[in-house]
């Protein structure tokens, strides 16, 4: 029986982007679907997204926001729907081509082949393997992901990498409502909680590239979430214990 896969690509402003991202995951083998949920681009990205549905109507989905609401709130909305509509694997990526689509077969292939239950696209497992990137932002991004591992002991190399790979198991077993952060602190959450729920994860080495088009939604109140999230993240974890969702 085939899984059935869905892709959640949240979007702001990503014109320049998103047909050919569409094109992509469309063209891979395994019949991947594509839900993008867009916060209310100015630029006519939800647009676009409509004229693509025509050629790809099962496979194609669309949920439009009343504004810029954030990155985890858009990916919660999407885990919801694609428990709600029966998913098997349910895929987390960037629509500005850093995170290759090709890859996802190999994320997909990591948890429906060698049985884990989550696969990271990581761009520090074997080296440093990003892209066009000024060195300070490399070196900003590797060391929050050592600083993450100092602080909460978790064994990932890339915690706030955002090309992922969950069953469906893990986003039941998460209490989604009861997730904190919307920024990159949002990325070292999921996986934080999905380590502490006991799920087995894998790291899956990837190319990162630096987008080519559109604009980065990178911003300091984003990188100062995480900084004092894992903090918090580590504390929580200490005085209230991470309990498996029950009413799933």
């Amino acid at each position: 029986m085939e899984h059935r896969k869905l892709v959640i690509i949240p979007t702001y402003n990503e014109k320049e982007n998103i047909v050919d991202m569409i094109q992509a995951v469309m063209e891979l083998p395994g019949d991947f679907e594509l839900l993008v949920i867009d916060d209310a681009s100015p630029d006519g990205t939800a647009k676009l997204v409509k004229e693509q549905q025509v050629n790809f109507a099962d496979r194609l989905h669309l949920i439009q926001r009343s504004g810029k609401l954030g990155l985890g709130t858009a990916y919660i909305t999407g885990f919801k729907w694609a428990l709600n509509h029966g998913y098997d694997y349910i895929f987390e990526m960037d629509a500005d081509f850093s995170h290759d689509p090709k890859d996802l077969v190999r994320l997909y292939e990591a948890c429906a082949i060698e049985g884990f239950d989550m696969a990271i696209g990581s761009r520090y497992i074997t080296g440093v393997n990003v892209v066009n990137w000024p060195m300070g932002r490399v070196l900003m991004s590797y060391f929050a992901s050592v600083y993450v591992r100092f602080i909460t002991g978790l064994p990932i190399n890339d915690a706030t990498a955002g090309f992922k790979c969950y069953h469906r198991s893990v986003l039941a077993g998460i209490q989604l409502d009861e997730i904190k952060f919307i920024g990159y602190a949002f990325q070292i959450e999921m996986k934080f909680t999905a380590w502490k729920l006991g799920f087995k994860i894998k790291e899956v080495p990837i190319i990162f590239t630096d987008r080519t088009k559109g604009t980065s939604k990178m911003s300091k109140g984003i990188f100062k979430e995480a900084i004092f999230g894992v903090i918090w993240m580590k504390v929580k974890s200490i005085f209230s214990p991470y309990k498996l969702n029950q009413s799933v």
